[in-house]
């Protein structure tokens, strides 16, 4: 996400961190899985793995994935999904940022998995999503893993359209230098096909 302004931020205004943290918290009380995507990355993981969320928001992926034993960095744009984060998990690492600049965080690259879940990609600013796939990529080790979760059409998406289809995002990736390895139609691993409104994607960065 760059300067100008992402999908997100005018979908928000940059102030949704309470509400979205309260729209979770409702669910989990109301007993659904809230888990579902720590869980599908976690199945990946060996002990102990690296893990870059990209696009955290309110820090709820990376801190069960960190309850889980993972050593776990949230980034995002958003100041207002950033501060429940650092209030939810003050220990763990939270970075104000913008991930078609990642490189000027200065990270420790080299991570088992990035994450950009929860519609991250779609809700890029225009124009900027082969840079910010290409900077994930560039912060994965060798055999890393790029996992992505985005709708496909308006059903599964907070816009009227989808302003990326799935060809467009798989170029993206080989131009990165990835492979698709998976995909998947749901964060439960259920079958992906062809005009499926969602799509969880697992790509790899080669080992040499």
């Amino acid at each position: 996400m760059t300067e100008q302004h992402d999908r997100w931020a005018e979908l928000t205004g940059g102030q949704a961190g309470e509400d979205y943290a309260q729209r979770f918290a409702r669910l989990a009380e109301s007993g659904h899985d809230i888990h579902g995507e720590a869980a599908f990355c976690a199945a990946l993981l060996k002990p102990s793995a690296r893990v870059l969320d990209a696009g955290c928001g309110t820090g709820r992926i990376a801190i069960r994935l960190a309850e889980l034993g993972h050593h776990c960095t949230g980034v995002d744009v958003d100041a207002s999904m950033l501060a429940v984060a650092r209030r939810e998990a003050p220990t763990q690492e939270w970075l104000l940022g913008d991930l078609a600049r990642l490189d000027t965080l200065r990270l420790n690259t080299g991570f088992d998995l990035a994450l950009a879940a929860g519609n991250v990609i779609p809700l890029l600013a225009p124009g900027t999503e082969a840079a910010v796939v290409r900077q994930l990529a560039g912060s994965l080790r060798p055999g890393g893993l790029l996992v992505t979760g985005m709708g496909l059409d308006a059903a599964h998406l907070p816009l009227p359209e989808p302003p990326v289809t799935l060809t467009e995002f798989d170029h993206w990736c080989t131009q990165a230098g990835l492979t698709l390895r998976q995909r998947y139609a749901t964060w439960n691993g259920d079958p992906y096909d062809e005009g499926c409104g969602y799509a969880v994607s697992v790509h790899s960065r080669p080992t040499t």
